[in-house]
């Protein structure tokens, strides 16, 4: 009896072993793809007395205890079928946390299915990241899972991708590579706001023809006044360029497709095509990755859906007066804050949504404790063209703000 007694003691524990391995293995693990982290943890205070173990931080202890219910919460969802899931993309180098973290905030406020964020970062902006989203609500905090990459480029061309344009920018090109068991993705640069929820871009997945492997809004709207039609010294993207700010990728088609170019008679799959393509240009562009882009749609048009401006509306589009017809019609559903507009007082329309935003307080009324103080602060703006349409800035934003308390419980 003692025997058998020991028998299944031994086998218990062998089996609380191995499971405590697995599931650490799912928690603290290192993806060896390009540098890429799944969690991560602290680095030790090198301050503190040896032989003394320093405390984790409050947020560190919510994300692991976090994370260990989503291992445990996986081992009991046979028969369960998933919610399907957005991805969402970001790259943020330098002083774009603030920044980044209230572009994340926007998608978080207004989006209906469930986000998975990929944030590529700087190495000293990681614990910052997480402790700022964990110190987040339950409430918001469970509607996303996130992912914090560090930068990384080619080894053997690393210097030279990284500053291309703005340090890190060029990462976004390389992201068909990085994350290989990501079907698609929304790329989005930090200073974008939706004011729309993010199923809705998402939705245009379902949109592509068979050839199409990603879609991005044009540069400009009137070729007599955008940048490439009359600056460019490249090919470019149809009448006026794209801008990546925003972009829809389906890369496994991105990773599938062969590419024609003006380099070789043969087509060449995205991760031959990049190189070859930035030796050849990197004298003849001036927006870097955003270039390299165009020249790749130019000669492949078909591989492209273009966005209405309504999904990438900049001050481009309003600085010298209304040029959006798709904004003017329905208002504006992602903004772009490129060129720095959300801390200066240039374009004081495009500050006023991203102060906003920032400023918001998860929980409270959306529409006493952002519409209505946004509205007031438009109309301090209209001595500007941007600010003279004003309404289009919060067209679209009245309506996500009011169907945040409306959502359907999630996962039914």
């Amino acid at each position: 009896m003692m025997r058998r007694y020991m028998r299944a003691l031994l086998l218990c524990t062998v089996f609380a072993v191995f499971s405590g391995l697995y599931a650490y293995s799912k928690v603290f693990h290192t993806d060896g793809r390009s540098g890429a982290r799944r969690a991560f943890i602290p680095q030790r205070d090198t301050g503190a007395r040896r032989g003394v173990r320093p405390q984790k931080p409050h947020w560190y202890n919510r994300y692991i205890m976090r994370q260990r219910g989503q291992v445990e919460g996986a081992g009991n969802s046979v028969g369960v079928r998933s919610e399907p899931t957005m991805h969402l993309a970001v790259v943020a180098c330098g002083e774009r946390l603030d920044e980044t973290l209230t572009m994340i905030k926007s998608a978080v406020l207004f989006s209906i299915k469930r986000l998975h964020l990929h944030i590529f970062a700087e190495d000293q902006l990681h614990a910052n990241f997480m402790e700022a989203l964990e110190s987040w609500p339950d409430a918001f905090r469970s509607r996303f899972n996130y992912t914090v990459y560090s930068i990384s480029f080619p080894s053997e061309n690393a210097g030279e991708w990284k500053k291309l344009f703005k340090p890190c920018a060029s990462q976004r090109l390389f992201l068909p590579l990085i994350l290989k068991d990501v079907d698609s993705v929304v790329y989005v640069d930090s200073d974008i706001l939706f004011l729309q929820p993010v199923d809705d871009i998402w939705a245009f997945l379902s949109r592509f023809n068979p050839s199409q492997l990603a879609a991005m809004s044009p540069e400009h709207e009137e070729p007599r006044i955008a940048w490439y039609s009359r600056f460019a010294r490249h090919p470019f993207y149809g009448r006026t360029g794209i801008n990546s700010g925003v972009m829809l990728m389906n890369m496994t088609r991105m990773r599938s497709t062969f590419f024609k170019n003006d380099m070789t008679p043969v087509g060449l799959r995205w991760e031959e095509l990049l190189m070859p393509l930035l030796q050849k240009y990197k004298l003849n562009i001036t927006w870097g990755d955003q270039d390299l882009l165009n020249i790749i749609f130019h000669h492949n048009p078909e591989f492209l859906l273009e966005f209405p401006c309504k999904w990438n509306y900049r001050p481009d589009h309003c600085i010298y007066g209304s040029n959006c017809a798709s904004a003017e019609e329905d208002g504006i559903y992602v903004l772009h804050g490129n060129r720095g507009v959300y801390h200066d007082y240039k374009q004081p329309a495009f500050r006023a949504v991203y102060d906003a935003i920032k400023k918001y307080s998860f929980g409270s009324d959306p529409v006493a404790s952002l519409l209505k103080p946004l509205k007031e602060d438009l109309l301090n703006t209209t001595n500007t063209y941007c600010g003279k349409s004003h309404s289009l800035f919060t067209k679209r934003l009245a309506l996500s703000l009011a169907n945040i308390h409306r959502k359907p419980p999630r996962g039914k």
